[in-house]
């Protein structure tokens, strides 16, 4: 997961720019190609997430590394740019089986209630793959150029990823039938009643406002802060400090999600989520301040990582977990996806960049506000009071 991020996610904010000085391609044509890579991994993640619940990880993911590769020679050897749109679709598409819905999707079924440790393990590892490859592909950059660059990491996907998923991923795959879960997830409803239900559609939509106010943030911190007066490098520092925020948020969601109830646990992070942004509204300086206020915000969307991984099962169980996260994931993806162009166009709309965190702000909040009401009616059973995630006091 950390290579297959850092290759397909991380190593292009790098060499966006180098691409750009090197074609003359405009760097906004650039960046929407990349987009339009995370809105067809959103979509894809649908039926990718079906294949997950039938047949488990080790096929799809696989797959996905395999095809990545190729994937990620085209966009080298793209001669114009359309064809490194074409190049990135194709990319988008192996993202939806790299990305961090399967790995869920995967630990939730194996691990079963001791969940929450393993998912925190891995976006903890998995949250330095932009310490890693960031760094890497400027490295490789400067000595070989883009286009080399890009080689060398589909190689890396070839030789390191395939194999690690085709010889790793080899668990039994549960089925539905021995998910302990199951009685209360049909109780609750299949998929499609979960899908049309009330609660489900206001917890995609919290989540979705959620994230897009939370991870526009880091792609229009930078601008934010040159605004206010601080030099480029200094701004760049205080958006990096933010990874350590990611770390600790990460940490503290186990214990933040056995002391409270589904509601209460997704309401506080949420709310975190928006504070945050709105301390960067309403806070110029100094530039210690800001740090730590970077610190929060990563501690924020830290925080919100595990709480998307971890909202299916605790309302709906683990059966049928890929299909849903399928479905509750590809709007937020969406959102995320379109936030870096969005920002700078309501930025201009808005006059400044102070103006565009307290509208980030406000939209993190209505989810805050959704998400109250985002937890599934109680149901009378012999041996159970309520779906799952919907203890009592929750």
């Amino acid at each position: 997961m950390t290579l297959s991020r850092g290759v397909l996610y991380y190593s292009f904010p790098v060499l966006a720019l180098p691409i750009t000085a090197d074609t003359g391609w405009p760097l906004v044509a650039t960046t929407a190609a990349f987009s339009l890579a995370q809105i067809v991994a959103a979509v894809a993640g649908i039926p990718v997430g079906r294949w997950l619940d039938r047949y488990g990880p080790r096929t799809v993911m696989t797959l996905g590394a395999a095809v990545a590769a190729p994937a990620l020679v085209a966009v080298a050897f793209a001669p114009g740019l359309w064809s490194f749109a074409a190049a990135w679709l194709v990319a988008g598409s192996t993202m939806a089986a790299l990305s961090y819905s399967p790995a869920f999707v995967a630990l939730t079924r194996w691990y079963g209630p001791d969940r929450i440790r393993a998912l925190t393990t891995l976006t903890l590892v998995a949250g330095l793959a932009s310490t890693i490859f960031a760094p890497l592909a400027a490295a490789l950059d400067g000595w070989l150029g883009w286009r080399e660059a890009y080689l060398v990491l589909a190689a890396v996907m070839l030789v390191v990823a395939v194999p690690l998923h085709a010889l790793a991923l080899r668990l039994p795959w549960p089925p539905d039938s021995a998910d302990r879960s199951e009685d209360a997830a049909r109780e609750c409803g299949g998929v499609r009643s979960v899908v049309c239900s009330r609660a489900f559609l206001v917890l995609t939509g919290a989540l979705t406002l959620g994230a897009f106010g939370a991870y526009a943030v880091p792609t229009n911190l930078v601008p934010l802060l040159v605004e206010r007066g601080l030099d480029t490098n200094v701004a760049a520092w205080v958006l990096g400090a933010g990874g350590i925020g990611q770390l600790l948020g990460r940490l503290a969601y186990g214990p933040l999600h056995r002391r409270t109830g589904v509601r209460a646990c997704s309401v506080t992070v949420l709310a975190t989520c928006a504070f945050t942004v709105m301390l960067f509204a309403a806070v110029p300086g100094p530039v210690a301040a800001l740090f730590a206020v970077s610190v929060l915000a990563g501690t924020g969307r830290g925080l919100f990582i595990l709480l998307q991984a971890t909202a299916v099962s605790d309302r709906w169980g683990t059966a049928h977990y890929g299909t849903l996260s399928g479905v509750l994931h590809t709007p937020a993806t969406v959102a995320i996806a379109l936030g870096p162009g969005a920002g700078t166009l309501l930025a201009e709309f808005l006059g400044s960049y102070p103006e565009l965190f307290a509208l980030l702000a406000a939209t993190a909040a209505t989810g805050t506000a959704l998400a109250s009401g985002s937890c599934p009616p109680r149901r009378s059973h012999p041996r159970e009071s309520a779906c799952p995630g919907s203890p009592e006091g929750a």
